[in-house]
């Protein structure tokens, strides 16, 4: 029943009655004790009296020392403490006011004030240990050992949480640098991990840390054997394990909401491909920025389905890009304010083994919503690139570059158009992390295909916030390059993934994939120019005879061949230096 779930509020009632009733048994007994259980009967005149006038100073300086805002389980040597305080802080105002008003109290015998004291620190104390003791002797002996790393709001709100049992870890003792020694809910605090106590078992961060610093305070843990690290939500009571992404995630600083909310605010914006990874999360986010109505277009009925699952308010239509009547119809219907064109194959071993059906969905895909988007005179087009467009050395990434210079290079109109280039995002469909995680879990081994090869990664939110604010931005006919910082070598995300999970397995290189390059460019080297924003460039322009572009395309279109399609490309994108299958 509701009225008996435990409430701050019928902890503090029960508290009240409590010491009301052992304050009086304690004065009771302090008579009995001052005059061995014979007390003359004057005396007991002044007994309600002198309870009247202490029962009140009690609760005052019981409140005023936190002895009704603790938690309960952790009732330990710091409250215990406080309660001393507050007692004496209240006996010392009571002895006061007794003996400034001393002739209203006589007969009373001063001495029974004292012992009272000294009974009221063990019934008051008795009390506020029982439940704690009573819980620790129920505790299941499956509960870890764990310390909490950070201060603040959120670490009260988890030991909250652990005191429901919703989590099985029993915190021994709170990390926080910047603090001197204290306690919080009777839990010290320390300053380092090396103050630890030896059997904890599990680190639990309550805190924002960057990756830099998320990446080190693990190895500390590590090393001082403590395997097990979580993270606790800053904004819901649950923890979760670390994963890659929490160490390679980058928070842009020029992070700019208000320009990203004025481009997407109250707009209609239509998504292709947005059953997909980056597809889905821009999605996710033009909902969040205030998005007037999102047409989400997608030719997978699965991935449309659970997209819808996620974003019941959206239009979802089922639509392949290549089918330019379908397209043009749903332009026509919603009229766009914006569109982002994130339908693409992306996979490098299977654009290499279907180079036609690549070509068809991603150029011709492409051309079909962007000649579509400028037709019906929608205001803004953005098409999301990749890294694999510089120089490149397989179909997908060639694709990729035919569709960049497609959009630079489109005869004067009234839509902004403009691409966006990054590299890998962390945890997308079909990308190596999510592979590993497979493979670590099956026990190995860990497929590289090289010891040396490099990739640049970004978070999917971070990647796709960039895109919009990109967007906002565009004024026409740019390729945007998104800052993705350092790039990272596979093997070494291999091995960190390895201590993640905490377990060791072979790792195998198989050779690079056809069409795979060993280090991936985001940007030819001195062909970019800065904007206002730190984390995103610009490349400067590709001019492009269109005529020639347009006759190309035509002959690419209806090339059938591979080694065909390859020529067609290489005429189109001359630096593209296929490495051919094996």
């Amino acid at each position: 029943m509701s009225w008996l779930k435990p409430t701050n509020a019928k902890r503090i009632l029960f508290f009240l009655l409590s010491d009301a009733l052992f304050s009086l048994l304690s004065l009771f007994l302090a008579y009995q004790l001052r005059f061995n259980f014979h007390v003359p009967s004057q005396y007991w005149s002044s007994f309600f009296k002198i309870y009247l006038l202490v029962l009140p100073l009690k609760f005052l300086f019981l409140h005023l020392f936190g002895q009704y805002r603790f938690t309960w389980r952790y009732y330990g040597l710091y409250e215990a403490k406080r309660l001393l305080l507050a007692l004496l802080g209240a006996y010392g105002a009571a002895f006061f006011i007794v003996g400034i008003a001393y002739r209203w109290f006589i007969p009373f015998p001063r001495s029974a004030l004292l012992i009272d004291l000294f009974l009221s620190l063990l019934f008051l104390l008795s009390i506020r240990m029982a439940k704690r003791l009573w819980q620790e002797a129920a505790e299941p002996s499956s509960y870890k050992r764990a310390a909490i790393y950070g201060l603040g709001g959120h670490t009260k709100r988890l030991i909250d949480a652990f005191l429901s049992g919703e989590f099985p870890y029993k915190p021994i003792v709170v990390i926080e640098p910047k603090k001197e020694s204290h306690y919080i809910s009777g839990i010290p605090i320390i300053q380092s991990l090396r103050e630890l106590p030896s059997d904890i078992q599990t680190l639990i961060v309550a805190t924002k840390l960057s990756p830099k610093e998320l990446d080190r305070l693990t190895q500390e843990a590590k090393q001082i054997g403590i395997d097990e690290v979580k993270l606790a939500s800053l904004t819901q009571d649950k923890i979760k394990d670390i994963e890659i992404e929490d160490l390679l995630a980058r928070n842009p600083k020029d992070l700019d909401k208000e320009a990203i909310k004025n481009f997407i605010h109250d707009k209609v914006v239509l998504i292709t491909g947005a059953g997909g990874s980056i597809g889905s999360e821009l999605v996710r986010q033009c909902s969040e920025y205030g998005a007037k109505e999102i047409i989400a277009v997608e030719m997978s009925e699965y991935n449309l389905y659970q997209l819808t699952e996620k974003e019941p308010n959206i239009v979802a239509k089922l639509c392949d890009v290549t089918n330019k009547e379908e397209f043009e119809s749903i332009v026509q219907e919603f009229r766009p304010d914006i569109v982002l064109h994130a339908a693409a194959y992306k996979h490098v071993p299977l654009a290499e083994l279907n180079p036609r059906a690549t070509v068809l969905n991603n150029i011709l895909g492409t051309k079909n919503v962007l000649d579509t988007a400028i037709k019906y005179k929608v205001p803004h087009f953005v098409l999301i690139s990749t890294d694999k467009a510089v120089n490149p050395t397989n179909v997908m990434g060639a694709t990729k570059r035919v569709c960049e210079l497609y959009t630079q290079n489109v005869p004067s109109h009234k839509t902004t158009v403009c691409a966006v280039r990054f590299g890998n995002v962390l945890g997308s469909s079909g990308s190596v992390i999510p592979k590993f995680k497979e493979q670590i879990k099956k026990g190995g081994p860990l497929t590289v295909t090289h010891p040396e090869i490099t990739r640049y990664f970004m978070l999917t939110s971070e990647a796709c916030q960039l895109v919009l604010q990109a967007g906002a931005i565009a004024k026409g006919k740019e390729i945007f390059i998104l800052d993705m910082g350092k790039p990272v070598k596979i093997v070494d995300l291999a091995k960190k993934m390895m201590q993640i999970y905490n377990k060791e397995v072979p790792i195998k290189f198989i050779g690079l994939r056809p069409g795979e390059k060993l280090y991936e460019e985001l940007l030819l080297e001195g062909a970019e120019e800065p904007t206002k924003y730190e984390s995103i460039f610009i490349a400067k322009p590709s001019p492009y005879d269109f005529t020639f572009l347009q006759k190309a395309l035509f002959r690419l279109f209806l090339a059938k061949k591979p080694e065909q399609i390859i020529k067609e490309l290489k005429t189109i994108v001359p630096e593209f230096n296929h490495t051919p299958h094996r």
